[in-house]
């Protein structure tokens, strides 16, 4: 039966008319939800549960055709402009918001009393972050500022709060246009939602759902991977394998970061000093190397003598691989890059190089390099490691190493260059950013178009943002020139599936957010499908997941931006170092501690929870970001490969000619114990998560196949099913086989 309700208090306490302020009563035997439809003021009594306040309502609208029909309502506020629908099925709520006009429109205020014992907040894998917590009250509304980006600054767009016996998540069904806010209120944190409407979205609806679910901090998440999988908007691992093969070869890998992958590296130089008397010669070659120095490599070479010092070498090795990237890049790289022709320079002058300098350097041309070379495949080889994920920094890489890209193929590893679109600079500006230089006519026709006519500034302040669908014809022809000659078989699309979505309002092409994330997803698909190789990108959030295999910075997140002593402060303690040398960057080599709070925020066992694990273990493989490796926080080091092993996440490593023997070990140990759990868990579900103790210093992870892992992040052993597990300390317990133990101490940093 259509029907109003009983007028709520509210109304007259607002002098607004009676009919506008009619409170909704949705029931059934689960529970009660009591709905204001002129604020959205929202109400919950779970079974056997007092009511739960889940918003104080937003400033009230007018309301209008206000209908209920059993558990369902309808109503218009502000004469139609909006028009809400609520309805009520068994555990859900569906609340969805359409717009006749564009407008931000406020959808909720959470008082901190919603909060319960703790929220459940999908930032990075995922945070628990108790009620009352004074790091959480200080970090969060700053971090978040005027709100966070739903599909950008969550990795999925949904939050939860735990109320001991049951939980309630939101899950936003609609995940571009909102921003989630949060304040102090009280002791807790008050949260706020709103979604704007606009010229290019306004015909997508606004959809949140409210799911009541039981003890289980997981059930939001697994919730939202039903909806996902309802949508078409999930594939399998499995799938994956099916539709790109070489995938398979993710499953059990440890992923590296190469650096030093230019033509030559300083071992390679077997005779300074007739390798100085080559270079400081008449040859035309010599010459145009010298004319490229700084002056710091010019003052090398001048003071060098017949026995230069590691300094001295150091510099003039790195002069001249610069100096030969720079000629190389000249054969090709102008207002419109000749991608048809990128491979000849490098080439033509690696052949240059072995006539002129040959007779100085080891005779093995196809040993030379650093990072990236021969001798670093077979000293990965030599030391057991049979699947790995190998990057390289930029493609160039491949095209002055082919033979060592060849190689790590044929030793079964997936060979990977890091590739970009997102951003475009105009021609001659910041060449080191090479990934970058995308030609004038993309420089000046793709660029995303804000609401007021100005161009969206890149990355870094530097050039434009660029809309996926305009920059694809130029990714097709780039791609189509580089994986026939480098020979790689992986990809990296930096960026893509970060989330971080925009208007665009250019004339012809006008784009929303929802239809950009799109465009980001079609491009790594078609990469994924044309060359029939597995695609990976930054982050992996659910926005923009679809079209990837793999994905770097879900598990430990980039930070350095949030604290100058982290970037901009050399002095301090927590500075992660500068982006030097080229063949090891300090940035990702120098190991620091991690400042507070955002040790424990980020790392803290306690505040950590698998809400991403939950919906895409078994369709997309995670790592931290690669601005922080294994190895990078000294005061982290545990805590992240425990937590490695208890979702089951491949370990990352940053690799270098001169650090591979001290860093060997420790990479080493980590993937002996990731590896073969990989093996057996990768292509399934992480079905279940529980904190074993009131610290919540022990957990464990369930998958489909029933098998567990129960990890002890404290300092003191702790029972586990009436056995001790030690601290610091893994028990693996996969189906079909006996359980054992892995101890971080046996993995022990530098």
């Amino acid at each position: 039966m259509k029907h109003f309700i009983k007028a709520l208090p509210l109304a007259a306490a607002l002098g607004l008319p009676q009919l506008a302020w009619a409170g909704l009563v949705l029931q059934n035997p689960d529970w009660k939800v009591e709905l204001e439809p002129a604020t959205l003021a929202l109400r919950v009594t779970a079974a056997s549960e007092p009511a739960r306040q889940l918003s104080d309502g937003v400033a009230g609208r007018e309301v209008s055709a206000l209908r209920q029909d059993g558990q369902s309502a309808d109503w218009q506020w502000d004469g139609g402009r909006y028009r809400w629908q609520a309805r009520l099925r068994g555990r859900e709520l569906m609340l969805t918001l359409r717009a006749a006009a564009p407008g931000r429109v406020e959808l909720l205020r959470q008082p901190a009393a919603a909060m319960g014992r703790g929220l459940l907040l999908p930032l990075a894998e995922g945070s628990y972050i108790p009620t009352g917590d004074k790091r959480w009250q200080s970090f969060l509304p700053a971090f978040a500022g005027d709100g966070l980006n739903t599909s950008e600054n969550l990795s999925l767009p949904l939050w939860g709060m735990d109320y001991g016996r049951h939980s309630l998540h939101w899950l936003l069904l609609e995940p571009f246009n909102n921003r989630l806010s949060f304040r102090a209120d009280g002791q807790g944190m008050a949260l706020g939602l709103s979604h704007d409407f606009n010229a290019l979205n306004q015909q997508r609806p606004m959809t949140l759902l409210l799911r009541l679910a039981d003890d289980n901090p997981l059930a939001g998440a697994q919730r939202y991977k039903q909806w996902l999988v309802s949508e078409g908007r999930y594939r399998t691992l499995a799938d994956k394998i099916k539709a790109q093969p070489g995938t398979a070869k993710l499953i059990g890998a440890s992923h590296i970061y190469l650096w030093g992958n230019n033509l030559l590296d300083a071992s390679d130089v077997r005779d300074w000093p007739a390798f100085l008397k080559l270079l400081q010669g008449p040859d035309p070659l010599a010459a145009r190397l010298r004319a490229r120095f700084d002056a710091e490599a010019g003052q090398a070479l001048r003071q060098a003598g017949a026995k230069p010092d590691r300094y001295q070498r150091r510099v003039l090795i790195e002069a001249v691989n610069q100096a030969l990237t720079g000629e190389a890049r000249a054969g090709w790289l102008g207002k419109q890059p000749d991608w048809a022709r990128m491979a000849q320079p490098y080439l033509q002058l690696h052949a240059q190089v072995a006539a002129l300098f040959g007779p100085a350097l080891t005779p093995d041309q196809s040993r030379w390099g650093g990072g990236l070379s021969r001798k670093t495949m077979d000293a990965l080889q030599a030391a057991g490691l049979k699947r790995l994920w190998l990057g390289v920094d930029n493609w160039e890489g491949g095209l002055w190493q082919p033979r060592a890209v060849a190689e790590g193929v044929k030793a079964g590893y997936l060979m990977a260059a890091y590739d970009s679109y997102e951003t475009t600079l105009p021609p001659g500006e910041r060449v080191d950013w090479l990934t970058a230089q995308l030609g004038e006519a993309v420089y000046r026709q793709c660029g995303i178009t804000l609401a007021n006519g100005k161009k969206k500034t890149g990355f870094q302040q530097s050039g434009y943002y660029t809309n996926p669908d305009c920059v694809r014809d130029t990714l097709k022809q780039r791609t189509h020139a580089l994986l026939p000659a480098t020979g790689f078989n992986s990809w990296f699309l930096d960026a893509y599936a970060t989330g971080m979505t925009f208007d665009d309002y250019a004339p012809g092409r006008r784009t929303g957010e929802a239809k950009m994330a799109e465009g980001y997803e079609q491009s790594m698909q078609w990469v994924a499908d044309n060359y029939k190789l597995p695609v990976g990108s930054e982050n992996g959030n659910a926005a923009t997941s679809l079209g990837i295999a793999f994905a770097h910075g879900m598990q430990a997140p980039a930070l350095s931006w949030v604290d100058p002593d982290l970037q901009k402060h050399p002095q301090s303690p927590y500075y992660l170092g500068r982006w030097y040398p080229a063949d090891q960057p300090e940035t990702f080599f120098k190991q620091v501690p991690l400042k507070q709070p955002y040790r424990d925020l980020y790392y803290g066992a306690g505040y950590r929870l698998p809400l991403y694990q939950a919906v895409f273990h078994g369709s997309v493989i995670t790592t931290n970001h690669w601005l922080y490796d294994n190895l990078k926080f000294s005061n982290a080091y545990a805590d992240n490969l425990l937590a490695q092993w208890l979702y089951n996440v491949p370990p990352l490593f940053h690799l270098s000619a001169a650090s591979l023997k001290a860093r060997l070990p420790q990479l080493q140990c980590a993937d002996q114990a990731f590896s073969p759990i990989h093996r057996q868990l990768a292509t399934l579900a992480l079905t279940g998560f529980a904190w074993l103790n009131a610290e919540r210093t022990v957990q464990q992870t369930r998958f489909a196949d029933g098998s567990r892992l129960t990890a002890n992040f404290g300092s003191t052993a702790a029972g586990d099913g009436g056995q001790a597990l030690p601290p610091q300390s893994l028990r693996v317990e996969l189906a079909g086989q006996p359980s054992r133990l892995l101890r971080v101490a046996d993995c022990a940093g530098t």
